[in-house]
């Protein structure tokens, strides 16, 4: 009995294929996740306009999707950066803040991405996470 040679590159191929609508649903998710984020923001802005100096945002999950979100995903699951779903199990509120103010070195993750303000609301919301 003689077996078909094209067979197994067909199954790769629609393997390949299903593999690309999967990721492509899960990043509109993602991507639908991230844009309510944003425009969420864009409304507390122009609110804060008419008081003069501008304001940090009280709420941590907004800015974690306005600042960390594209690297670290809407849900926190990782992406370009580490997964934090349960960051508050590896490191302290302090240890948090610290890398967020600072980055870490030799790594992508960059410091100064957010005020000081922002980031002790951001390391305690992320902290809690575990």
């Amino acid at each position: 009995m003689k077996r078909n040679p094209v067979i197994p590159f067909a199954i790769i191929a629609v393997l390949g294929i299903l593999t690309m609508i999967v990721l492509s649903i899960v990043g509109l998710d993602q991507y639908q996740d991230i844009q309510e984020a944003g425009e969420e923001g864009s409304q507390q802005e122009e609110s804060g306009e008419g008081g003069g100096e501008e304001t940090a945002s009280d709420d941590p999950e907004a800015i974690f999707q306005n600042n960390c979100a594209s690297c670290h995903g809407g849900d926190l699951s990782g992406g370009a950066g580490p997964n934090l779903q349960e960051v508050g199990s590896r490191y302290s509120k302090d240890e948090i803040k610290e890398i967020i103010i600072n980055g870490i070195e030799g790594t992508a993750m960059p410091g100064g991405l957010v005020e000081e303000k922002e980031a002790d609301l951001l390391a305690q919301w992320l902290s809690e996470h575990q």
